[in-house]
Protein backbone atom coordinates (compact mmCIF):
# COMPACT_ATOMS: atom_id res chain seq x y z
CA UNK A 1 0.00 0.00 0.00
CA UNK A 2 1.21 3.52 -0.53
CA UNK A 3 1.39 6.10 1.37
CA UNK A 4 -1.40 7.89 -0.29
CA UNK A 5 -3.29 4.98 -0.17
CA UNK A 6 -2.86 4.42 3.65
CA UNK A 7 -3.28 8.62 4.38
CA UNK A 8 -6.64 8.02 2.30
CA UNK A 9 -7.95 4.76 4.09
CA UNK A 10 -6.71 6.55 7.48
CA UNK A 11 -9.00 9.57 6.91
CA UNK A 12 -12.40 7.55 6.17
CA UNK A 13 -12.24 6.16 9.91
CA UNK A 14 -14.44 8.09 12.15
CA UNK A 15 -14.57 8.50 15.78
CA UNK A 16 -18.07 8.52 15.65
CA UNK A 17 -21.02 5.80 15.34
CA UNK A 18 -18.38 3.35 14.66
CA UNK A 19 -19.61 0.11 13.63
CA UNK A 20 -18.40 -1.97 16.22
CA UNK A 21 -20.71 0.97 18.43
CA UNK A 22 -23.67 0.71 16.12
CA UNK A 23 -23.74 -2.93 16.90
CA UNK A 24 -23.42 -2.70 20.53
CA UNK A 25 -26.23 0.16 20.81
CA UNK A 26 -28.83 -1.38 18.49
CA UNK A 27 -28.13 -4.90 20.71
CA UNK A 28 -28.81 -2.69 24.12
CA UNK A 29 -31.68 -0.74 22.83
CA UNK A 30 -33.42 -4.22 21.72
CA UNK A 31 -32.94 -5.27 24.94
CA UNK A 32 -35.06 -2.29 26.34
CA UNK A 33 -32.19 0.34 27.53
CA UNK A 34 -32.69 3.84 26.46
CA UNK A 35 -29.58 5.92 26.37
CA UNK A 36 -27.71 8.69 24.82
CA UNK A 37 -24.99 8.59 22.29
CA UNK A 38 -21.59 10.46 21.89
CA UNK A 39 -23.53 12.74 24.92
CA UNK A 40 -21.20 16.42 24.95
CA UNK A 41 -22.82 16.94 28.36
CA UNK A 42 -20.86 13.84 29.74
CA UNK A 43 -16.95 14.19 30.23
CA UNK A 44 -14.85 12.25 27.40
CA UNK A 45 -18.53 12.48 25.17
CA UNK A 46 -18.97 8.25 25.83
CA UNK A 47 -19.97 6.43 23.00
CA UNK A 48 -22.98 5.11 25.18
CA UNK A 49 -24.47 7.14 28.40
CA UNK A 50 -27.41 5.72 30.36
CA UNK A 51 -27.45 9.25 32.54
CA UNK A 52 -30.43 7.94 34.66
CA UNK A 53 -28.54 5.03 36.26
CA UNK A 54 -24.58 7.35 35.65
CA UNK A 55 -22.94 4.49 33.38
CA UNK A 56 -20.30 5.22 30.39
CA UNK A 57 -19.63 3.05 27.78
CA UNK A 58 -16.96 3.44 25.65
CA UNK A 59 -16.25 0.98 22.34
CA UNK A 60 -13.05 1.20 21.78
CA UNK A 61 -11.03 0.00 18.63
CA UNK A 62 -8.11 -2.50 19.64
CA UNK A 63 -5.69 -0.17 17.50
CA UNK A 64 -6.69 3.55 18.55
CA UNK A 65 -7.12 2.56 21.91
CA UNK A 66 -3.73 0.23 22.05
CA UNK A 67 -5.09 -3.05 23.03
CA UNK A 68 -1.83 -5.83 24.00
CA UNK A 69 0.34 -2.52 23.36
CA UNK A 70 3.10 -4.49 24.44
CA UNK A 71 3.08 -6.79 21.41
CA UNK A 72 1.43 -4.22 19.04
CA UNK A 73 3.67 -1.43 19.35
CA UNK A 74 6.28 -3.49 17.73
CA UNK A 75 4.02 -3.88 15.18
CA UNK A 76 3.91 -0.97 14.15
CA UNK A 77 6.38 -0.55 10.85
CA UNK A 78 4.91 2.51 9.11
CA UNK A 79 5.22 6.70 10.48
CA UNK A 80 6.00 5.51 14.01
CA UNK A 81 7.00 8.79 15.19
CA UNK A 82 3.31 9.83 14.92
CA UNK A 83 1.13 6.67 15.77
CA UNK A 84 2.92 5.52 18.72
CA UNK A 85 2.80 8.65 20.65
CA UNK A 86 -0.84 9.10 19.43
CA UNK A 87 -1.99 5.84 20.29
CA UNK A 88 -0.33 6.40 23.79
CA UNK A 89 -2.21 9.87 24.10
CA UNK A 90 -5.21 8.11 23.69
CA UNK A 91 -4.94 5.76 26.12
CA UNK A 92 -3.62 8.53 29.07
CA UNK A 93 -6.76 10.06 27.98
CA UNK A 94 -8.62 6.99 28.54
CA UNK A 95 -7.17 6.43 32.18
CA UNK A 96 -8.15 10.31 32.52
CA UNK A 97 -11.91 10.09 31.24
CA UNK A 98 -11.96 6.66 33.65
CA UNK A 99 -10.76 8.86 36.76
CA UNK A 100 -13.38 11.63 36.18
CA UNK A 101 -16.30 9.79 35.52
CA UNK A 102 -15.51 7.42 38.55
CA UNK A 103 -15.32 10.83 40.27
CA UNK A 104 -18.53 11.94 39.31
CA UNK A 105 -20.26 8.85 40.44
CA UNK A 106 -20.36 7.33 37.19
CA UNK A 107 -19.89 3.47 36.43
CA UNK A 108 -16.87 3.60 33.13
CA UNK A 109 -17.31 0.48 30.91
CA UNK A 110 -14.60 0.28 28.33
CA UNK A 111 -15.73 -2.71 25.79
CA UNK A 112 -12.68 -3.35 22.96
CA UNK A 113 -13.64 -3.88 19.63
CA UNK A 114 -13.03 -7.99 19.26
CA UNK A 115 -14.98 -8.51 22.41
CA UNK A 116 -18.05 -7.02 20.51
CA UNK A 117 -17.50 -8.56 17.06
CA UNK A 118 -16.62 -11.86 18.72
CA UNK A 119 -19.21 -12.06 21.36
CA UNK A 120 -21.75 -9.17 20.87
CA UNK A 121 -24.21 -11.05 22.99
CA UNK A 122 -21.68 -11.43 26.03
CA UNK A 123 -20.39 -8.32 25.87
CA UNK A 124 -24.48 -6.90 25.80
CA UNK A 125 -25.02 -9.46 28.86
CA UNK A 126 -21.91 -8.03 30.87
CA UNK A 127 -23.26 -4.70 30.28
CA UNK A 128 -26.37 -5.49 31.11
CA UNK A 129 -25.37 -7.05 34.05
CA UNK A 130 -23.62 -3.88 35.70
CA UNK A 131 -26.31 -2.06 34.66
CA UNK A 132 -29.07 -4.17 36.71
CA UNK A 133 -26.86 -3.71 39.51
CA UNK A 134 -26.80 -0.17 39.31
CA UNK A 135 -30.71 -0.39 39.57
CA UNK A 136 -30.80 -2.24 41.91
CA UNK A 137 -28.63 0.07 44.28
CA UNK A 138 -30.49 2.49 46.75
CA UNK A 139 -29.98 6.24 45.43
Amino acid sequence: MTDEQRSYNMSCIHGKDTSIERMLSRELWHRGFRFRKNSKLIYGHPDIAIKRYKVAIFCDGDFWHGYDWENREKQIKSNREYWIPKIERNMAKDIETNHVLTSMGYTVIRVWEHDIRKDLKGTADMIERLINEKRSQPE
